[in-house]
Parts: structure tokens; C-alpha cells; sequence
């Protein structure tokens, strides 16, 4: 309990930070990098769950963010449904078809799960680029209506701002509370022993299906903010290398850490924006950071943080005992 009290504490004062971000920052170009982090950070939590604490690899989230886009944008230009219903039935369209891909593919372990869920972002992929009569193609799909409160519109990066990084603090206090709850402790020990945790009369396959369905679902929630914020998406943004993206966020992060996904998607979203001064060494240098991370810190940026704060308390208590 009482660490599920800290998690709390330590939300509500991202939540403060968070808050007081656009009282300070007033530029609509650094508004939109964080609302980006914002929307990444929503699905690599949902990843984390998945990753960090079952024990699960996927490289299909990109599919799952794309159906949300796809879905909840189609819907609302064709039917001319509020974004906020069309987002709703995105989520459910995702998680029906979550099911369907989870059951069978959580099956397997290993490489062969990473390798089904490549393959099932392979398929939209291409669905979305093939069905350009539906989709519009390659060149993507414009004139995506943005959500609406009332007479306002938040069509702005302003606007969008709270709207973004309030679901997204919802859904990092919905994974917090799962995490601390017994199904939270059911997921930890099927990521340490899936044998023992089945001995322990731990059904694996259902707790493993029910959170891959809530990370899609979450990445489907993020994939239609995206759409109806930025109001126009194309396949290129959903493809293999996002999905790899996210997976190394929760890497970068931390895996076994809620707050590794919040400072994982903070670290390498706006990371190419930083690096696009070096023009054709960027990559270079993008590479370079990330293996570095992964070299020097292989517990991720929340292990560093931890370690750090671990040391400074250390240090205050040997002050303490010298005096």
C-alpha cells in the first residue's frame, strides 16, 4: 500500500509539472513535441504492462495506433459522428480484434511472439497503403475533424495540450493501480516463471490475452487523439519503425517501471527534433545515444534515477551519523 501511495504522490506531481508546462511554454512548436511525448507515452505505457511486467514481447503496437487513427478518422469523415464517439468505437473495434490476434499468438514465446505481431503490423501496413480508395493511400487521409467541447474547438496545440496529457495521466493511473492490484502481482509472476505461476493456479493465457487487449486498447486511444489532433494522418507514420520506437522507449526507460515509459517516450520523442541540426550524422549520433543507454544504464533512465536518489540518501544518512 504504501508504495502504491508514493506511485500516487509522484503522479500528482508529474500532474503539477505537466500543468504549469503551458503557463511557462508558449511556443505552439514545443507545445506539439510534448503533446507527441504525451501520445507516446500513453502507448508505451500500455507496452510496459505488456513488456515489463508480463513479460510479453510485441512488435505490433504500430497497428493497434494506426486502427485507432484509421478507425476513429474514417468514422468521423464518412459518417460525420463526433470524434469523441468514433474514438470510443475505435477502442472497441481494436480490442474485439485484439482478442482475436492475442489468443492464438500468446500462445507462443519468444521469437515466434515477436515475429507474429511484426507480422501482423506488416498486414496493416500494407492494408493501409493498398486501400487507398478507402485509406488514401500513401498520400494519407486530410480533413480529419478535431474534437470539440461544446462551441470550442480544440483545434489548437494549446488546447489539445490538456486534452492529451490529461488521458494520458488517466491511463498512467489506471496501469498504477492495476500494477498494485492482484492482477498486477498475477502479471510479475508470469513474467518470472509461467510454470510456476500455472502451478500456483495462475491462468496465464487469460491474464496474458486480457493485457495485450488493454495495451492495444490504450494504443488505440492514442492512435485517435493523434488523429484528431494533428488532423491528418498517413501510413508512414504507423509503420515497423514505430512500433520498434515504442518497444526501445519502454527499453530506454525501464522495463520493469510505469515512470521508465513516461521518461522513456520524454528521452527519444524529441530526440530527431534535437538532432536534425546534424543533418546526415544524425542518425549516426541517434544510434550512438541509444546504444550507450543500453550499454552503460541497462536498467533503463528510471534505474539511473533510482540509483541516483539511492546514493544522495545514502550519503545524508552517513552526514547524519558523522554529526
Amino acid at each position: 500500500m504504501r508504495s502504491l501511495r508514493v506511485n500516487r504522490l509522484v503522479l500528482l506531481f508529474v500532474a503539477l509539472v505537466v500543468y504549469a508546462l503551458p503557463m511557462v511554454i508558449k511556443n505552439p512548436y514545443y507545445l506539439n513535441v510534448l503533446n507527441i511525448v504525451a501520445l507516446n507515452a500513453l502507448v508505451v505505457a500500455g507496452l510496459t504492462l505488456l513488456i515489463g511486467y508480463t513479460g510479453q514481447i510485441s512488435l505490433g503496437h504500430g497497428a493497434f495506433y494506426a486502427m485507432g487513427a484509421y478507425v476513429s478518422g474514417l468514422m468521423a469523415i464518412h459518417l460525420g459522428w463526433s470524434p469523441w464517439i468514433t474514438t470510443i468505437i475505435a477502442m472497441g473495434i481494436t480490442g474485439v480484434v485484439a482478442t482475436i490476434i492475442g489468443i492464438p499468438t500468446l500462445r507462443l514465446r519468444g521469437h515466434y511472439l515477436v515475429m507474429a505481431t511484426l507480422g501482423f503490423n506488416l498486414i496493416v501496413y500494407i492494408l493501409l497503403v493498398q486501400l487507398d480508395d478507402i485509406t488514401g493511400g500513401p498520400s494519407g487521409l486530410p480533413g480529419i475533424p478535431s474534437y470539440t467541447i461544446g462551441k470550442m474547438v480544440l483545434a489548437t496545440d494549446f488546447r489539445c495540450y490538456w486534452l492529451i496529457w490529461s488521458v494520458t495521466l488517466a491511463g498512467l493511473l489506471l496501469s498504477i493501480n492495476l500494477i498494485h492490484s492482484r492482477v498486477g502481482r498475477a502479471l510479475m509472476a508470469i513474467r518470472e516463471s509461467e510454470v510456476a505461476a500455472s502451478c500456483l493456479g495462475i491462468e496465464t493465457w487469460k491474464y496474458k490475452t486480457r493485457v495485450f487487449v488493454l495495451s492495444a486498447v490504450m494504443a488505440s486511444l492514442a492512435g485517435s487523439l493523434y488523429a484528431h489532433y494533428m488532423t491528418f494522418i498517413s501510413p508512414k507514420t504507423f509503420d515497423i519503425f514505430y512500433s520498434i520506437e515504442v518497444v526501445a522507449m519502454v527499453i530506454i526507460g525501464g522495463m520493469g517501471s510505469l515512470w521508465g515509459a513516461l521518461l522513456g517516450a520524454a528521452f527519444l520523442t524529441p530526440l530527431p527534433y534535437l538532432l536534425h541540426f546534424f543533418e546526415e550524422y544524425k542518425d549516426i549520433i541517434y544510434g550512438a545515444i541509444f546504444m550507450g543507454v543500453l550499454i552503460y544504464s541497462p536498467d533503463g533512465l528510471v534505474g539511473e534515477v533510482t540509483r541516483f536518489y539511492r546514493k544522495k540518501r545514502l550519503e545524508s544518512r552517513l552526514r547524519e551519523l558523522e554529526g
